[in-house]
């Protein structure tokens, strides 16, 4: 017997295919993981500039700034989770919530920081701070070093920066490296700050390369005090990195390019 029922076009079916597709990419970067590449220098040595990662949406729950563009579609923040000290996290920055930034929790609320000589204190302990040996990295067009008397050369003859390292380890035994670069820099001396309800102290693990915290909120520049519905997602592990050297024209410099040493690193 002859089917007389209507059929669908390709078109139509292909369609459809990319309509499907979309909702599993919203819903995907909405409640899942979202892609973050690394503009600046101000989580070195964790983070350098052109790396690619993949940001955990789910940790901290979900507000308007978890879905693309922030689309109002969720009031305020629902299944909330509280971030832990020594988190490094992604979120949009005070005052006008536009850009994406990311930095390392270091204050919850109703904690008091001050940061003295460079050291942060934590509710009127010190962090513990311990210098470990210098970081060093290639010279390439991402990652040029900061002035010229850091600039030196390793066993090999490769041009590379070398800056001062420290370990910091937080109350609840999270450790991670800082670096810093001058003595007595804008931030190494701060008032007491109260971290107030709902939101949370940030730095970058670069001291004297990062707007964080320690400075008032400026569209562009620091933060302030982040409000905690203003978190995007949890860092969750570097997928790609490029010294910034590749030219699409020459496809054997996109490998010669990548730090392949980078790619697969998660965050504890």
């Amino acid at each position: 017997m002859k089917d007389n029922s209507p059929k669908r076009s390709e078109t139509a079916d292909f369609m459809i295919f990319l309509v499907k597709l979309a909702f599993f990419v919203i819903i995907l970067r909405s409640f899942i993981m979202s892609p973050f590449n690394i503009p600046s220098e101000s989580m070195q040595p964790r983070l350098m500039v052109g790396d690619y990662l993949l940001v955990a949406k789910w940790p901290y729950g979900y507000s308007k700034y978890s879905m693309p563009f922030s689309v109002p579609v969720i009031p305020g923040r629902i299944l909330a989770n509280e971030p832990e000290r020594g988190d490094v996290v992604v979120f949009k920055a005070p005052p006008s919530a536009k850009d994406d930034y990311i930095k390392r929790v270091i204050g919850l609320p109703g904690d008091i920081i001050k940061i003295t000589n460079g050291v942060v204190f934590l509710n009127g302990t010190a962090i513990e701070r311990k210098k470990i040996e210098d970081y060093t990295h290639r010279v390439s067009p991402n990652s040029p070093c900061y002035a010229d008397y850091f600039e030196t050369t390793n066993k090999d003859g490769e041009r590379i920066c070398r800056y001062p390292q420290f370990e910091e380890t937080l109350p609840n035994g999270r450790s991670y490296k800082v670096l810093d670069v001058n003595e007595a820099s804008e931030g190494d001396n701060t008032q007491s700050y109260v971290v107030p309800d709902g939101h949370l102290f940030m730095m970058g693990d670069n001291r004297d390369r990062s707007a964080d915290s320690r400075f008032p909120a400026e569209d562009g520049k620091a933060i302030g005090m982040v409000p905690q519905e203003n978190l995007v997602g949890r860092a969750l592990v570097s997928v790609f990195s490029t010294d910034g050297s590749a030219e699409w024209i020459k496809p054997w410099t996109w490998f010669s390019a990548t730090r392949w040493n980078r790619i697969g690193e998660s965050f504890d």
